[in-house]
């Protein structure tokens, strides 16, 4: 296993994945693939759902169950954690608990991806994610943006297609509740029959 200067001498140009374009990102992933072992792991817009009506779980302990799935496969000594809870120390022990291996170090910080490996995993993460966006484009005849809420293109997809393709959006993201209760709503027009 290489040692911690030479991973982040290997990781050169690893920083935020937000500053970086989506070509930038994508020479990254490429380099990094290669560089790092890593593990990727697709969360489906129903098992978001599913965490934010569950009783036990929230967006954070998913995360955190999926943090502990990569770490239990890849069994690392050290794992840098970019803690998505206000509160470090109870993230950090929650994961803790689903560790197969409980003395792996966790460092758990906010903006965890000043650490080479953090903002490398955060990259090959984003790139990921726009291959799936790429993949979803191409099965679609019309526009679909980037995914993001705050984009116009997107909303013009999710207004049109909300109904049409359930699978591919969160049912618990605002923008999906409102499209379809516009939808569910009565116009006075149906009272007037």
């Amino acid at each position: 296993m290489l040692e911690e200067k030479e991973i982040n001498r290997k990781l050169k140009g690893a920083k935020d994945s937000k500053k970086l374009s989506k070509k930038q990102r994508e020479a990254l992933y490429k380099k990094f693939i290669k560089t790092i072992t890593y593990k990727i792991i697709i969360v489906e817009p129903s098992e978001i759902d599913a965490a934010l009506i569950s009783q036990e779980l929230n967006l954070n302990w998913l995360e955190a169950h999926k943090t502990a799935e990569i770490i239990n496969e890849l069994n690392p000594e050290k794992a840098y954690i970019d803690c998505p809870s206000p509160n470090k120390k109870k993230y950090g022990d929650y994961l803790r608990k689903l560790l197969s291996n409980k003395d792996v170090e966790l460092v758990v910080e906010h903006k965890a991806e000043k650490y080479p490996i953090v903002a490398a995993a955060s990259i090959i993460a984003k790139a990921t994610r726009d291959k799936e966006i790429d993949e979803l484009q191409k099965k679609f005849d019309t526009p679909i943006g980037p995914g993001y809420p705050s984009n116009v293109i997107t909303q013009k997809f999710l207004r049109e297609n909300w109904d049409k393709h359930p699978e591919i959006f969160r049912k618990s993201w605002i923008s999906w509740k409102n499209h379809k209760n516009k939808k569910e709503q009565k116009t006075l027009d149906s009272f007037s029959e």
